[in-house]
């Protein structure tokens, strides 16, 4: 869950001297808000980008959906316990980048988790908390090893299973639109895709792309800015996407290794990293890891930095001061 604002956006297409127009796209897509700000040499390498990010955008939401009955998960995931599904070389190599997040995060993210997320669906009213027994049953059904996989098909072998690319698909689209960006020229670009983040280069007259600092105890407010080019961002929390049952409460974000919302003091926390898929990443299992343990593994990665926020302190690593700018 990304917790990160921009602070100072233009409107689009504005006057910004011999460096160009800065531009901005908008579009709904992956279940959010979808903006793109970037220059281009004229409208036609600008338009052309354009429709090549959109079109990727839906291509990829349409095919990995959970929401969307037709997709290629959704079709994997009514097929649990029964038939085998046939996939092309790029859901295999999805998988494959499932299997190295699963063993990077010790197991934390876990893209068969769905089980329990339905089980404490924040989106619906509750009046009592999950039973022990429908925890347990949902925890049964999860298990990333579990997933059976051969050439060109694979199969959830037990009914109930399913799969979620929830947990990195957001920030994988955003790197992947960012690229199709340096394909078509455009060298200053900052994705943002409900506040998961790449920024390459900078706006016209500016050092970098400025950030906001979202204030987890003032949502929509910024406490501070960071400065960012090169790099991915995105946060981690639980104080907005949650229920709360007789006075506590219970965040989206589960810990598959207890199958309970995650609940150690954090409320959020955010990472720089190379990529916006891999600051996705870490600043999840850092959240659930919890502020001492999460900001060793953030620091374990070359080129990232995290900031931790408990609700009675924060930590940070060790260069995470270099992109704080107010």
């Amino acid at each position: 869950m990304a917790m990160f604002s921009q602070s100072h956006r233009p409107p689009p297409a504005v006057p910004a001297g011999p460096a160009g127009l800065l531009r901005r796209l908008d579009f709904p897509a992956l279940g959010t808000k979808c903006e793109v700000q970037f220059t281009a040499q004229d409208a036609a390498q600008a338009t052309k980008f354009e429709r090549a990010a959109v079109a990727w955008v839906q291509a990829f939401e349409a095919k990995y959906s959970r929401f969307l009955p037709g997709s290629l998960v959704s079709r994997i995931n009514a097929a649990a316990g029964r038939d085998w599904v046939a996939v092309d070389a790029e859901m295999e190599q999805l998988l494959k980048l499932c299997d190295t997040l699963h063993f990077m995060t010790q197991g934390i993210l876990d893209p068969t988790a769905l089980p329990l997320l339905r089980v404490w669906n924040y989106k619906v009213a509750h009046t009592a908390l999950p039973t022990t027994a429908e925890i347990d049953a949902a925890r049964r059904l999860v298990g990333w090893k579990k997933m059976q996989r051969a050439p060109g098909k694979v199969f959830l072998p037990e009914p109930g299973m399913a799969l979620d690319f929830g947990g990195f698909g957001k920030e994988y689209a955003v790197d992947i639109v960012a690229q199709i960006a340096v394909n078509h020229g455009i060298a200053n670009v900052l994705v943002d895709f409900g506040h998961d983040l790449r920024a390459l280069g900078a706006p016209p007259g500016k050092p970098c792309w400025h950030i906001g600092l979202e204030d987890p105890k003032k949502p929509g407010v910024a406490s501070g800015s960071t400065g960012i080019t090169g790099k991915g961002v995105a946060s981690s929390g639980d104080y907005l996407r949650c229920f709360t049952l007789n006075g506590r409460r219970y965040g989206h974000i589960i810990d598959p290794r207890s199958g309970w919302p995650v609940a150690n003091g954090c409320v959020q926390a955010t990472v720089i990293a190379n990529t916006c898929l891999q600051a996705g990443v870490l600043s999840t299992t850092s959240f659930v890891l919890g502020a001492d343990e999460g900001i060793r593994f953030i620091q374990g990665f070359p080129g990232a930095e995290g900031l931790m926020v408990t609700e009675t302190a924060r930590a940070q690593t060790r260069g995470f001061f270099n992109y704080v700018v107010s």
